[in-house]
């Protein structure tokens, strides 16, 4: 069996019960297809690099799964081209390593990122000139 991964993006706009049901109607597809799903993931709502339709954040959603027939792959893209509420997606197929890398991370031998509190810099204000502008001043005269 192949290994594959698909990551998309739901606009954060839709209502909760709509964002909700969307990952369960890919998955039922997936099913529908005799994939065996390995894991799905909900990484929640994430800031994106770029703007994409005027949103700047979006809901992640991260399925993996097994498949013979890579034909559902086409269908998956298909669908989630024409279905409005999804940004963007990505499917990856994954070598030996992705798989092992995943499970490492799923049995919590590779720790997850965590985002470290922003570090306030202090403000600079305009301060009197250095002695070096005032010295430069004294040889002018």
């Amino acid at each position: 069996m192949r290994n594959y991964e698909i990551t998309f993006l739901i606009d954060p706009v839709l209502p909760k019960e709509e964002i909700a049901t969307i990952p369960d109607t890919y998955l039922d597809l997936m099913k529908g297809a005799n994939c065996k799903i390995v894991h799905a993931d909900r990484l929640g709502l994430k800031q994106l690099a770029y703007p994409i339709n005027k949103r700047t954040t979006a809901i992640y959603h991260c399925v993996e799964f097994q498949t013979d027939d890579s034909a559902i792959i086409d269908k998956m893209e298909l669908a989630m081209r024409r279905d409005e509420r999804i940004m963007r997606f990505l499917t990856v197929k994954l070598d030996k390593y992705g798989v092992q890398y995943n499970a490492d991370k799923r049995a919590g031998k590779i720790p997850r990122k965590r985002e470290e509190p922003k570090a306030e810099v202090p403000v600079e204000r305009a301060s009197a000139p250095t002695q070096a502008s005032s010295s430069s001043k004294q040889e002018e005269e």
